[in-house]
């Protein structure tokens, strides 16, 4: 099974949600865990999201990418596994 296949059952039966890139909407596996940081003082938000790499072979960091209606910074990619796979790190704007 090819990733794009995984993601494509993944986004039909409603696991994942879209993601606006320059135009192009494709379904993402988006994660936003609070963290508590400080010693327990705050909560801190990581903001990520999963993609095929074809699906956004450009994506870059500086990127802007809208999920829900809300806008994010690309921070840093990094390849997952053999590279079929990436993981976005964002900043909410």
């Amino acid at each position: 099974m090819r990733i794009e296949d995984f993601y494509d059952a993944a986004a039909r039966s409603g696991f994942l949600v879209d993601a606006e890139v320059d135009g192009q909407t494709i379904a993402v596996d988006f994660r936003s865990p609070d963290e508590s940081v400080l010693d327990g003082l705050a909560l801190s938000t990581d903001y990520t999201m999963r993609f095929p790499a074809s699906a956004l072979p450009s994506l870059a960091a500086g990127d802007t990418v809208t999920i829900s209606g809300s806008d994010y910074r690309v921070r840093d990619i990094r390849s997952i596994g053999d590279g079929s796979e990436r993981r976005a790190s964002l900043s909410r704007l």
